[in-house]
């Protein structure tokens, strides 16, 4: 993954293991905020490095850009990956884009939330959800 610098705008980048960390630009030294945004999946290879190698609870975001549902629910998943930072990672996988994923997790409705740890899922609940809900999902 790919971090933009705020203070040089040097790209970074970032293991797996340590998105939900806060680390150094390699350019300036300044400080990395750990990720605080929902991080956009667009291959089964980067979704499953991710899970295997993090080190903090992971909440899978499962939508479709034709689902009104998960449009309106975006902006919480954007709040609670803020609420989250440096606790647990937040990815959006769209479920036209990747169906393997969608039918890997047994997805038949969408929004769908999962919850990762260690790579297992702990939970999975489909619908639409406040932020405090899904912060309330990893805990």
């Amino acid at each position: 993954m790919i971090r933009t610098c705020s203070a040089c705008g040097a790209n970074n980048r970032i293991p797996a293991a340590r998105l939900a960390q806060v680390g150094r630009c390699g350019k300036c030294k300044a400080a990395l905020a750990a990720s605080h945004a929902p991080i956009d999946v667009d291959d089964v290879a980067s979704f499953d490095s991710i899970v295997r190698d993090a080190t903090v609870p992971v909440l899978v975001d499962f939508w479709a850009a034709w689902c009104g549902p998960c449009r309106q629910v975006a902006p919480e998943v954007k709040h609670a990956a803020q609420d989250l930072a440096g606790r647990a990672l937040v990815l959006k996988v769209d479920t036209e884009k990747l169906p393997q994923l969608a039918a890997r997790y047994r997805v038949q409705g969408i929004p769908n939330f999962v919850v990762l740890k260690h790579g297992a899922v702990a939970h999975q609940q489909a619908g639409a959800m406040r932020a405090s809900q899904l912060v309330q999902l990893v805990a």
